[in-house]
């Protein structure tokens, strides 16, 4: 279809259909949305390539979506034609909040399930999502034409878990394009158009933002009512700043400007905001002058996970600063606070919503802005409560825990997680969540081959390689989906490294009391792998408080001195030995230890 003949005041709300794309991690959401847009002619042949919604490096490389993703297509049925908004949302836990937020805009969306695979975590989580939103959901089952696909099996689990008929869920496979016509007539016959009216004044909500580096702020809109033009005067309902609108348009795939947009149309707006503050996630725009009652915003994110990022070098810490602002643009759960380490200078301490969201942040700060950055183990959010005043604290950062005398009780976060593993592996993962601290609620058979958990964990144990021994001990089976379930008291200390009696603030952890031995032990092991030699010895330590409980030696570099004595009194030797060793023990007193990016890392995998 021509975009430059399409009018889109023609469209009214009643043929628009906004809905978006929900599935577990790698269930074919993005093929999906390549064989729609192909279908639909919004992508030509010409163009096409896999996952063309998938446009960041990180998510190329990693097969999988990290950004949400917006695109209109133009569907015809029954002699009318439809304008149709698609959202292409991440499938992994620690994006669940792209999603809910992209669910703001939709009024529909379509559920998938691989053939092969079956209900897992993540599917149950993103159902519950849209559930609560008042989403209209289709079920669709997705790879069909697969030689492993069991559509009964994943019928019958669709039934018992959702309460599907047989008779809604739709047969697909993106691939060989089986079942698209269906999954588009089906978001006209079962998706509602929007509530919206084009007679009332504009109100718009702003559900995302990216930043470009020659229009500044891209944003993403949902317009509920009225109607906005190119040149009009908006103002933010937050921030009451006003801009002037230099360019709106349809992602038809791409940014494609037009004159206008109306209600209940998705599309893009570019009104020259230059910082990340004027553009908040979830603000209500309307024309200046002409208030309305705001959306009441989205449920901010909660951060899980906390990780110190510092320049490798401190000269550049202003060009991180920048990376890190347009970067919290583009996603706006992240969590950022300037901080000081005595280590490691000056950087920033960040939030984020677990650990592979921290790994994605990591790598688009290097691939998106060239910076590498030193990013701290990473700890969570825990409440202590103080001995003599009874006052709660919250702390961040082991840097911030108080004294052991200071402390009455310490508080840490405990999340409900859900775990689906095929029956066989479940012995090994029943053992990884004991070793985790986790508290068994609940075990049922979601079929005869899988089994589905309910578990009380620690965030502290989940926070570093759970998922990945849950991948390697289920042969990469298992799913895994969690949820904030509050705090609970638990027996936790400070675990300082010491190297020469120095302590090292950014490599300090906080651990359970029964495991800080075998943790200290493992910890000092590895620094011993990974810091250098120096010309003096160098002594790794583990505290507790004033308790050492683990140490290891980095022998010095030696030079042969008594190499030039051929022969003669062995005294000659001994005084020259004599004498390197004092030398060595002014050096130990005044020398520094270079810490490696590496001595991080050890940290971060200390439990694998």
């Amino acid at each position: 279809m021509d975009i430059k003949k399409i009018k889109l005041h023609e469209f009214s709300p009643d043929r628009i259909r906004n809905f978006s794309i929900i599935a577990h991690i790698d269930h074919g959401k993005s093929s999906l949305s390549d064989r729609l847009l192909e279908v639909t002619g919004t992508l030509s042949n010409l163009v096409r390539h896999e996952q063309f919604l998938d446009k960041l490096q990180v998510e190329k490389e990693r097969g999988i979506t990290v950004k949400a993703q917006t695109a209109s297509m133009f569907h015809t049925y029954k002699g009318k034609t439809y304008l149709f908004n698609l959202i292409d949302t991440p499938g992994h836990v620690d994006f669940s909040y792209e999603v809910s937020r992209s669910l703001y805009a939709c009024q529909g969306a379509f559920l998938l399930v691989d053939a092969s695979q079956g209900v897992e975590a993540q599917t149950i989580a993103n159902f519950y999502l849209a559930f609560e939103q008042g989403l209209t959901i289709v079920p669709v089952i997705n790879k069909v034409d697969l030689g492993t696909a069991d559509v009964p099996r994943v019928t019958a689990e669709m039934k018992k878990m959702f309460d599907f008929d047989q008779d809604e869920i739709i047969k697909a496979s993106a691939k060989s394009s089986i079942g698209i016509q269906e999954i588009l007539d089906s978001a006209i016959e079962r998706i509602p158009a929007p509530e919206s009216s084009p007679s009332q004044p504009l109100k718009a909500l702003l559900f995302d933002s990216w930043f470009d580096e020659y229009k500044g702020v891209v944003c993403l809109i949902a317009l509920k009512d009225g109607m906005i033009s190119k040149g009009d005067l908006i103002e933010l309902a937050h921030s009451h700043e006003t801009y002037e609108v230099l360019e709106l348009g349809l992602m038809y795939p791409d940014q494609t400007p037009m004159n206008a947009l109306y209600a209940g149309q998705v599309g893009y707006l570019i009104a020259g905001m230059k910082t990340v503050k004027e553009a908040r996630i979830g603000d209500t725009i309307y024309h200046a002058k002409k208030e309305v009652t705001p959306f009441p915003g989205f449920k901010p994110a909660k951060p899980m996970v906390f990780a110190g990022i510092y320049p490798i070098d401190n000269t550049e810490f202003e060009l991180l600063r920048t990376a890190i602002e347009k970067l919290t643009l583009n996603d706006a759960s992240v969590t950022v606070e300037k901080k000081t380490s005595m280590a490691l200078g000056l950087g920033f301490k960040c939030g984020f919503l677990g650990l592979l969201h921290m790994d994605v942040f990591k790598q688009r700060l290097e691939q998106e802005y060239n910076i590498t950055a030193i990013v701290t183990a990473p700890s969570v959010l825990y409440k202590v409560k103080l001995a003599y005043t009874g006052e709660v604290v919250h702390i961040e950062s082991p840097a911030d825990f108080p004294e052991p005398t200071q402390i009455d009780e310490i508080l840490e976060p405990v999340i409900n997680a859900t775990i689906i593993v095929p029956k066989e592996y479940l012995g090994g993962i029943l053992k990884l969540c004991q070793d985790k601290r986790g508290v068994q609620k609940e075990l049922s058979y979601l079929s005869e081959e899988r089994v589905i958990l309910h578990y009380t964990l620690p965030l502290n144990e989940v926070a570093t390689d759970f998922y990945d021994q849950l991948k390697s001990l289920s042969s990469g089976y298992a799913s895994f989906d969690y949820e904030e379930a509050g705090f609970q008291p638990a027996k936790l200390v400070k675990m300082d490294i010491l190297l020469n009696g120095k302590v090292v603030d950014a490599l300090s952890t906080i651990v359970h009391a029964d495991n800080a031995y075998q943790i200290g032990k493992e910890l000092v092991g590895r620094l011993r792998e990974v810091i250098k030699r120096q010309l003096f010895e160098v002594a790794i330590q583990a505290a507790v408080g004033a308790k050492i409980i683990a140490r290891d030696t980095v022998s010095a570099l030696r030079k042969n001195v008594t190499a030039k004595c051929y022969g003669g009194d062995i005294s000659r030797k001994r005084k020259l030995l004599e004498k390197q060793k004092e030398g060595k023990k002014k050096m130990k007193q005044l020398g520094t230890v270079e810490v490696p990016h590496e001595a991080f890392l050890a940290i971060l995998k200390k439990n694998e």
